[in-house]
């Protein structure tokens, strides 16, 4: 059974329990698109104007360290929202996202879908609290891992 990119939206996180026109406003900046293990969704420097809502495979999110090259600050799979940077001037990507195996994602234009938020305020409230919820839990768990990785060690 073929699934509209409304149903996959409503399917998704994001937009579970937001009011049943808000996949609808939200299809209409979106596409359904695949990555082959190795791609890149997004290249740090390049304009951000497209964020992923991945439906399925795991995606490396990236950093370039001079003299170490890329470095993964995390890995995310289904059910995760792929690039935020398209939310703030200058909408310029930050990392880097690679497909670490077959990824199929729910690609949404970042201009388009500020557009709909700024003229529907309610819809735009509810999607800006959704996505700081998920963006204050990816910032908490990058700051476990960097605890993790300098916490002073208390047993020597």
């Amino acid at each position: 059974m073929t699934r509209s990119i409304a149903q996959m939206l409503e399917a998704h996180p994001l937009f579970a329990d937001l009011p049943d026109d808000a996949a609808d406003l939200v299809a209409g900046c979106a596409r359904n698109v695949a990555f082959e293990a190795g791609a890149k969704l997004i290249v740090e420097g390049d304009a951000a104007d497209t964020f992923y809502l991945v439906r399925r495979g795991r995606v490396a999110i990236e950093v370039h360290v001079p003299g170490r090259g890329p470095v993964v600050l995390e890995t995310v799979g289904a059910g995760a929202i792929v690039g935020w940077s398209w939310l703030v001037p200058p909408y310029r990507w930050t990392f880097d996202a690679r497909a670490i195996e077959p990824v199929g994602a729910i690609a949404i234009d970042g201009a388009c879908l500020r557009a709909k938020a700024q003229a529907e305020p309610a819809f735009g409230f509810a999607l800006l609290t959704r996505i700081s919820v998920e963006l204050l839990a990816r910032l908490q768990a990058t700051r476990m891992r960097l605890l993790d990785l300098y916490g002073v060690r208390r047993d020597r």
